[in-house]
């Protein structure tokens, strides 16, 4: 029978005090989302053999979050292991997992999931076809790398795509590390990462905007003055879509929006496209919801066309 030990606490998990190692687990990237999911899966009672990270930042992370793992390279961390985590960025993880398999690294039981939100399980084909069980597993949580990552994976949703035979076991794994799964068809798989992107990066980069905009405007903490207005309006559009939304848009108040675009043309050029893109896309939600008159929608969209191409208007 194997000694009782204690796991490292993660993912807002307490620590198993006496869990007998399930599966050897080898993570190849240890990022800041491998390295989180790694240490969900030790605190599991899962046993995590080694690791790969390329980054100083991922060798301090895996010393952190994975305690005496040892950091070897892909195929070595393959070889080890009965549960791989593929924990690369998009565009690496094709050319990696095909790279494995002309290597003949993979082997028939293994285990392997990749944390991908763009791809399915077409990435995973070289290994399958060598004999390996794949999966898609994709937290839809935001991590940067801070302390706190561990604890956002507690409750976070998976964006789970598999063999319908093999879901029970994707399932198993997102609630080992403290997740809630749904399922994503493999052929939604793109749409579904587009719309995360869209709701999350793009809200970081909106926010440092208006930020950014505010100080500018002599706001010294402009997140005093965002953070209560951005949270309510957060609030307004999960609880009520477009119903929730409100400004000069939802009023058809062209001339506010005028104003704005020369005021930005004049004091932060480099603002006017993207203010102009997100007002053309509120003003056409808010004619499709109902929030605007045709004949209050249209001279938005005029003016907003105009500014976006002025030389077309001409």
């Amino acid at each position: 029978m194997p000694a009782a030990r204690r796991t490292p606490r993660a993912a807002g998990l307490e620590p198993a005090d006496s869990a007998p190692a399930r599966l050897r687990v080898g993570v190849i990237g240890a990022g800041r989302v491998g390295a989180v999911l790694g240490a969900a899966l030790a605190a599991a009672g899962h046993d995590v053999v080694a690791a790969s990270g390329v980054s100083t930042a991922s060798a301090e992370r895996a010393a952190r979050l994975l305690p005496g793992t040892p950091l070897l390279p892909a195929d070595e961390v393959v070889a080890a292991a009965d549960l791989v985590v593929l924990a690369v960025p998009d565009d690496t993880l094709p050319g990696l997992v095909a790279g494995l398999a002309e290597t003949g690294t993979w082997r028939a039981g293994q285990l392997a999931f990749h944390t991908s939100g763009a791809h399915g399980l077409a990435a995973l084909a070289p290994a399958e076809r060598a004999g390996v069980l794949p999966l898609a597993l994709h937290p839809a949580m935001t991590f940067t790398g801070a302390p706190e990552d561990a604890d956002r994976l507690a409750g976070a949703p998976f964006g789970v795509t598999s063999r319908p035979e093999h879901r029970p076991v994707a399932e198993t794994l997102v609630l080992e590390m403290g997740g809630e799964p749904f399922f994503v068809a493999e052929d939604d798989r793109r749409l579904y990462h587009a719309a995360l992107v869209t709701g999350a990066n793009h809200l970081v980069t909106l926010v440092a905007e208006a930020a950014d905009l505010l100080r500018r405007a002599g706001v010294d903490a402009p997140a005093r003055v965002l953070t209560p207005l951005l949270t309510a309006a957060l609030d307004n559009g999960l609880r009520r879509g477009d119903r929730g939304l409100t400004g000069p848009v939802s009023r058809g108040d062209v001339g506010t929006v005028a104003d704005h675009l020369a005021t930005l043309t004049d004091r932060a050029p480099e603002s006017v496209a993207a203010y102009v893109a997100m007002a053309q896309r509120t003003t056409e939600r808010a004619l499709s919801a109902g929030r605007l008159k045709r004949h209050e929608g249209a001279p938005l969209l005029d003016l907003l066309h105009e500014a976006a191409d002025p030389a077309g208007s001409r």
